[in-house]
């Protein structure tokens, strides 16, 4: 099964660099997300494993194997495009047995692994359909089903769920993560959805501008981000600013703007050192009145909105807004 390392690899256009010497390492049979906005270097580091786009500098690694010069029809991959890619001339069995039929596969072969497929995808019922008769759903479930069908171990997703509405979108990620985990496969799904990143993913990167960020479980990112940016893009922050008043063996007094105090459990940085902290909106409680625990801070709140499984408060302190 594939493993998948990235080293020191750039790749340009002209005078911009699309992916700025990214060092990678994805693991055997592990669903991994690129995530990050528009524009940020996740589908061309996508291309780049694929083998679409070559990198100017760097190693691509698949396997023990280096495929640098490697081409796509030779590195075992499947990929499922935003766009769905169908052929429009051919209905859903057509499409979906395109890769055996191309490989030579023996037809009793081809037509046992597309069935197979096909039950996987909860279209066996829709064979003689073409993609014009098809929903989106439906449309990205016979290339997801095509995709399996070619035998390949290592599948690439570039926006898979983008194109459709938000409840189609939410139960096929889960099937797309069952499927991918009970046929044993490694998976590269570059999305800008965080909520889906999340939902999916056994690691994630966090890229910016070409150059990745953060890795980690989604867990580790949401709890621990190391950058502003990805506690600002996994999730909800409120960013406080102040300077280490004090440090003990337990943890740091820091200063907000205004003079409020708070303890961190975070004895790493010096004293008079700036920080900013991020506090995810859940952890706080909010009370008439604060009593003289560490971390009480106080404030107007300003406004209140339901929002169906949560309320939110907007709260002014001295000088900070939560």
């Amino acid at each position: 099964m594939p493993e998948i390392r990235l080293v020191n690899v750039t790749k340009r256009f002209g005078k911009i660099i699309a992916v700025n010497n990214v060092s990678l390492k994805i693991g055997d049979k592990e669903y991994f997300c690129l995530l990050g906005p528009s524009g940020c270097g996740k589908t061309t580091l996508l291309r780049l494993i694929a083998g679409l786009i070559k990198p100017d500098e760097g190693e691509i690694y698949i396997g023990n194997r280096l495929v640098n010069d490697v081409p796509p029809e030779e590195r075992d991959i499947g990929f499922v495009f935003q766009t769905f890619a169908l052929f429009p001339h051919m209905n859903t069995w057509e499409n979906v047995t395109y890769g055996p039929r191309v490989k030579a596969l023996d037809p009793e072969e081809t037509s046992r692994i597309a069935h197979e497929m096909l039950e996987m995808v909860r279209l066996h019922e829709r064979l003689d359909a073409f993609p014009n008769e098809l929903s989106g759903g439906m449309m990205q479930r016979v290339a997801l089903a095509r995709a399996l069908a070619a035998g390949a171990k290592l599948l690439l997703l570039d926006e898979p769920l983008g194109q459709l509405d938000a409840k189609v979108r939410d139960a096929l990620r889960y099937d797309l993560r069952k499927m991918v985990k009970d046929l044993g496969l490694t998976a590269v799904h570059v999305t800008h959805d965080q909520a889906e990143a999340m939902a999916i993913a056994d690691k994630i990167a966090v890229m910016k501008k070409g150059r990745i960020l953060q890795v980690g479980t989604p867990f580790e990112l949401y709890m621990n981000p190391q950058h502003i940016f990805v506690a600002h893009f996994i999730g909800e922050s409120n960013f406080l600013e102040g300077f280490i008043l004090d440090v003990k063996s337990t943890g740091s007094i820091v200063e907000l703007r205004g003079g409020l105090k708070i303890k961190v459990n975070d004895a790493s940085k010096k004293k008079g050192e700036k920080v900013v902290i991020a506090v995810r909106p859940e952890v706080f409680t909010v009370e008439k009145r604060g009593g003289k625990d560490a971390n009480v801070l106080r404030g107007t709140v300003e406004r209140v909105s339901f929002e169906g499984n949560n309320i939110r408060y907007e709260v002014r302190l001295e000088n900070e807004d939560l």
